[in-house]
This record gives structure tokens, sequence and C-alpha cells, in this order.
């Protein structure tokens, strides 16, 4: 049996119209013995219809979802939809307000705490209410990351398999009306305490993606984003019927399905990486090299793909420890 959550809140999400407050998660500190971190949530609801819970702010430094998603929370209204859409912008609010991956409450990272735990530390706890009380109630969820401040990404739109042909099929619907010029499937599934899995065990249609990287807001992943979030409300019958918005869009749809997809740094140094973001690579193909400032006369530690692909994925920092991902592919499907 589900232990009770320790959130609180005064949403009432079977109220009718548009509610905006918060979820508030009792931390009591020096500075606050009674206080609370809390957690902004908004609830648009008007009559039956499916329920759709997006959220981002899952890691704090991942700032397009963050945008995309308050902006909905001011733009949309009632009358707009059929059913209900639940929005928290700023899942890991401590993260988030840090500008950091992981809490700087408890260096949690909210993508590796669930299904969570209601007397654990802060991010745990997060993880239980999203667990416990959000993805019951919800159809269809969509989280929203991009590479933080430590990756850079093509951005795209994916899925994850979730071992349910039905729940796939659907969510590779969904996944064609976002409309991404790139599609990504995560087929390698070694992560069972991510935000998507746990969806997926609850048996809802989940996205997920990674739209930017780097630290930064970029423009076109951002309009793309808010477009795609549209067509995905579109899909999922809360939002009016576009025809043109609900037509399966030009995407090339790629998976990531192994271990070997990933290239990592063999030991500590500056990375010079050796191809661009985005190009197509071969198996062997040099991905970067690590250089060695305190002893220059030693040549660099080469870093080499492991398979034929695209790479979606690059490490933004110029220094790295043994073990870093330096970049990683995706492989048509």
């Amino acid at each position: 049996m589900t232990k009770p959550s320790m959130v609180f809140t005064d949403i009432d999400y079977n109220r009718e119209g548009k509610q905006v407050d918060c979820l508030h998660l009792p931390h009591s500190v020096t500075r606050s013995a009674y206080g609370a971190i809390a957690i902004p949530i908004a609830v648009i609801r008007n009559g039956g219809g499916p329920t759709v819970f997006l959220m981002a702010g899952n890691h704090g430094d991942e700032y397009e979802g963050q945008i995309v998603l308050a902006k909905l929370i001011r733009e949309l209204e009632p009358e707009h939809v059929r059913g209900r859409v639940i929005i928290l912008p700023a899942a890991n609010l401590p993260a988030a307000m840090a500008g950091a991956r992981v809490s700087p409450i408890d260096q949690g990272n909210l993508n590796r705490a669930f299904p969570g735990d209601p007397h654990g530390t802060p991010t745990f706890a997060i993880a239980h209410y999203i667990d416990s009380v959000l993805y019951p109630m919800a159809d269809y969820h969509h989280d929203l990351h991009s590479g933080g401040s430590s990756l850079r990404y093509v951005p795209f739109c994916s899925m994850r398999i979730s071992g349910d042909p039905a729940l796939d099929a659907r969510s590779m619907a969904a996944l064609k009306a976002f409309g991404a010029p790139l599609s990504l499937v995560w087929a390698y599934n070694p992560e069972g305490r991510l935000a998507g899995a746990a969806a997926a065990r609850r048996g809802l249609l989940s996205l997920g993606g990674e739209f930017g990287g780097g630290g930064d807001v970029n423009r076109s992943s951002l309009a793309m984003l808010d477009q795609g979030v549209h067509n995905f409300l579109r899909f999922a019958g809360v939002l009016a019927p576009n025809e043109a918005a609900l037509q399966p869009k030009e995407t090339r749809l790629m998976e990531v399905s192994s271990r070997d997809h990933y290239v990592y740094a063999p030991e500590a140094g500056l990375l010079e990486p050796l191809v661009d973001l985005g190009s197509e690579v071969k198996k062997g193909q040099l991905a970067a090299q690590v250089h060695f400032v305190d002893n220059p006369a030693r040549a660099p530690v080469p870093c080499y793909f492991r398979r034929d692909g695209m790479a979606v994925c690059q490490r933004f920092f110029g220094r790295v420890e043994r073990g870093d991902c330096v970049a990683h592919l995706a492989t048509d499907c």
C-alpha cells in the first residue's frame, strides 16, 4: 500500500476553472522551523475529458521547458480546454532556483528518484508526490528536458519503450503528432528511476525530449517546443483540434538502443571535441581527445565512437573527469 505524501496544497484538482498555487513540502531548517518548500503548480479544468500532466524543471538547469510551461500557465484559460491540464513548471524547485541539475538541499537528482519516498529527503518526497498523486490522475504526460549546463543536444522529442506494445504504439503516434524535426526512441532503458519510466509503470502515455542545452536558452528550440506542446495537447483531445497541427509532421525517427551509443572520457583533462554536434559519424571515428595541460608533453588520449550514427549530444564543459559522457549517438530506426 502506498504511503501517504507529506505534501499539502490548497489546489482542488476536481474544481472547474483555473487555479495557480503551490504544493507545500514541509521542510524544517534553522531559519524556518515550520517552513515548507512551495512548488508552483497550475490546474486548468473545463468539464469532462482527459487529463494531461506537463512538467519541467525536473533538472533545474534545463530552462526551455520551464519557460514554455510558465508561458502556458499565463495563457491557457478554462474555455480553451476540454478536460484538465496539470502543469508543474519547476518540479524540483530548489534545483530550478539554483540553476543546478540537482537540489542544493539534498543533492538529489529528481530524475533518478522515482518512485520516491514520502519520508525521504525533499527530492525523493517530490518524486513520491508526482508518482503517487499526480500520475494516477493523468492520462497523458510530458516531461520537458534539455542538456542542462553540461551537455548540448540536437533538439528532439522522445518516447521510451515501455514493453507494452499497445502503449508504445500510442506513444509513437503522439511522438509524431508533436511534430519535432528529430524524434528519438529510448530503446535502452537501464534506469527504472526516471520520471518517464515511472509514468509508464502507471500506464500513462508519456513523452520526453531534450530541447537544447549548454545552460542557455535557444529561441528556435523554444519555438519548436512551444508548438509541440500545443500539438501534444491537441493530440490528447484537451485542446480543440487543428487538422493541420494533427497531421503527422516529417520527422527523422532515431533510437538509442545500447550502451555502445555513448562515449566516455578515459581520463581527466581538457576535452577537445573532434566532430560537430549533429554530424554523421562512423564506428571507430574519433569523437574527442583529452589533453593534459599539467603535462603538455604527454600525447592526448583519444575517445572513439563505438558505432555509426548521428552525434545528437556533446559535452559542453571543457574539463572532464574519467567516466564523464563526452558524446552520444542516435541511430536510424
